[in-house]
């Protein structure tokens, strides 16, 4: 969930907002995790937040260019204070949260620069907290309603796939979210390079998706353009077709595999014995009540094909049982 920064998005809002969602369930649908998007807070906010069940807290610098920053986010408020924002992960670890997400915007300022700011702030927290961060973002500007601005940084796709490689291979743990502001050609090639999160079905219009979906988008209502606007169904399909396994998994946060528990496992790669299982799980809790019959055929012979790879007879037998039960009407089958 995102929120702007305004008055009235307070600490204790942003707690309502989330104990809300949680409890909103709609036949087998349920929410199970919710990230926050939002600006930083004090600790006692952080606290207040991660007092509502949170997942990851996400804050990203926009850019890590001090002149840059001040250029972009001039006075008065608090926004403008450069170190308060890049402090924002201290104090979310010092208010307990073990999970958080960073970023920067890139395109306003070199590229290069930004991503050395990413990898030395990741390096900074593990080194601090023995927690690096859960999820990296690295959105491009993309063009607005009106829009005027020329940017000196521009990021060219090229640019943008080395810079993606060089996250991956930098903090090889970590999430990387790679959002619909690219193009479907742009995500179709850089999803090899290491990218483990994406969006599908994304709109940005206010009330959006209380209405019938458009053939394109109302840019005056949005706030940037779309780069790929293919819906969950086709975007799971596409995934399918590559082999990549589709997972709607939360099971390590819900389990307690976060923090310093998540990155004990996720820095030797152990974490993959958790992953793929409940991938499999999650992806036919989707198959059975949201797919279309196309994608639920392609989805289940997937499944089937990962699950022949398991080794352990015992490991296999388990993830087949959950299967059935997930196909006899069972949810939530955490691994």
């Amino acid at each position: 969930m995102v929120y702007g920064e305004h008055p009235k998005y307070t600490p204790e809002f942003i707690a309502e907002t989330v104990r809300t969602c949680y409890g909103v369930k709609v036949g087998n649908g349920e929410i199970r995790r919710i990230n926050i998007n939002a600006a930083p807070l004090d600790i006692e906010g952080f606290k207040t937040v991660k007092d509502a069940g949170i997942g990851t807290f996400q804050v990203f610098q926009e850019t890590y260019h001090k002149e840059t920053y001040s250029k972009y986010h001039p006075g008065p408020g608090i926004k403008s204070n450069y170190m308060w924002r890049l402090n924002a992960m201290d104090r979310a670890f010092e208010a307990g949260i073990d999970d958080v997400g960073i970023g920067a915007l890139f395109g306003l300022y070199d590229w290069r620069f930004e991503v050395l700011g990413l990898v030395r702030h990741a390096i900074y927290l593990q080194d601090k907290y023995g927690v690096g961060p859960h999820t990296i973002s690295f959105p491009r500007i993309k063009p607005a309603y009106g829009m005027k601005l020329k940017l000196p940084y521009e990021v060219t796709d090229e640019q943008f796939k080395q810079l993606v490689a060089t996250l991956r291979i930098a903090v090889p743990y970590t999430g990387l979210i790679m959002t619909a502001r690219e193009t479907t050609e742009v995500r179709n090639a850089v999803i090899e390079y290491g990218v483990s999160q994406i969006d599908a079905g994304t709109r940005l219009e206010i009330g959006s998706y209380h209405e019938e979906r458009k053939e394109k988008q109302e840019l005056n209502r949005e706030q940037f353009k779309i780069g790929d606007s293919r819906d969950l169904d086709d975007v799971i399909r596409w995934l399918l077709g590559r082999g990549f396994i589709p997972s709607f998994c939360t099971s390590c946060y819900r389990l307690g595999r976060t923090g310093e528990h998540f990155m004990e496992y996720a820095v030797p790669g152990f974490i993959g014995r958790f992953c793929t299982p409940n991938a499999m799980l999650t992806l036919a809790e989707y198959l059975e009540d949201y797919s279309s019959e196309e994608t639920k055929k392609a989805g289940y012979a997937l499944i089937e094909e990962e699950l022949s790879l398991v080794k352990e007879v015992k490991k296999r037998e388990e993830i087949s049982a959950k299967l059935r039960m997930i196909k006899e009407g069972k949810r939530d089958m955490l691994y």
